[in-house]
């Protein structure tokens, strides 16, 4: 019986899996690549709200209270949820995955840009770090996740290089406009540059919407970009004045890499 016991104890230690708790569905896509079976992740702020403005559900700060890890990306809902996480679980590990990146400034804000993985490179930042963090609470199964890395570092590369031969033929310093500057660290990867339609977070004046048609006429806009988190009011607006389309895009997407591919393809030049 005693023998028994111990099997089963062993086994249960055995397979049990790190819980994984992250703010946004992107870093979710990096942590399962890297921890495949070995952890059980979920997701604060999913696909459609705002981490602007979210509050977590009962069942999510039940998953806060049994998680091992929690990855933070440096999203406002953080800054306002993080201590009562820490609070609710003493054990908790708080790791940001986003150390090691240099952040940009938005030029609206004037605060630090929190979308750093809308570029590839950045993101093989991050997944060193989760590697590392997980590689720091399961030993065991630490070549494991070295293996996992090494093959999503290869993806990463392998993005990041069919994203600049989208873009071959694209004039450098090429605009594309926004309603939220989501797309910045994405912009300066390839050498582009996104103009935000929103200004401190809201919806633009009329005289500056004249003057973003202006804008966008003189640097040849061919689309312009909108999230399903934000109104897309004044981006109809600009795209029925400016006879283009309006591309729904969000970086909390959970089709990631393919999300950033379509950025690319409807910014680049067009062949003749």
């Amino acid at each position: 019986m005693k023998k028994l016991l111990f099997i089963l104890l062993f086994s249960s230690l055995t397979f049990a899996k790190t819980n994984i708790v992250v703010t946004v569905l992107p870093q979710k896509i990096f942590v399962d690549k890297i921890g495949g079976d070995k952890v059980e992740t979920s997701v604060m702020v999913l696909s459609g709200s705002s981490p602007h403005n979210y509050s977590p559900k009962p069942s999510q700060m039940l998953n806060v209270s049994r998680a091992d890890i929690y990855f933070t990306i440096g999203v406002e809902f953080e800054e306002i949820w993080l201590e009562k996480f820490k609070n609710q679980n003493r054990e908790l590990m708080v790791i940001d995955s986003s150390k090691g990146i240099k952040k940009n400034r938005e030029a609206h804000h004037h605060e630090l840009d929190p979308h750093v993985w809308v570029n590839p490179v950045n993101v093989k930042i991050i997944a060193q770090n989760i590697a590392n963090s997980l590689i720091e609470k399961d030993r065991n199964n630490s070549k494991y996740y070295k293996e996992n890395l090494k093959t999503f570092l290869i993806e990463l590369d392998s993005l990041d290089l069919k994203i600049k031969n989208i873009l071959e033929k694209t004039t450098k310093n090429s605009a594309f406009m926004v309603f939220h500057p989501s797309w910045g660290y994405f912009a300066s990867q390839y050498g582009l540059r996104q103009i935000a339609v929103e200004v401190d977070g809201k919806e633009p004046k009329m005289r500056a919407l004249v003057n973003l048609i202006k804008e966008a006429k003189k640097e040849k806009i061919r689309a312009i970009f909108a999230q399903p988190e934000f109104s897309d009011k004044s981006a109809q607006i600009l795209a029925k004045s400016l006879d283009i389309k309006v591309i729904k895009a969000s970086p909390l997407s959970e089709n990631w890499s393919e999300n950033l591919i379509n950025l690319a393809k409807a910014i680049a030049t067009k062949e003749p």
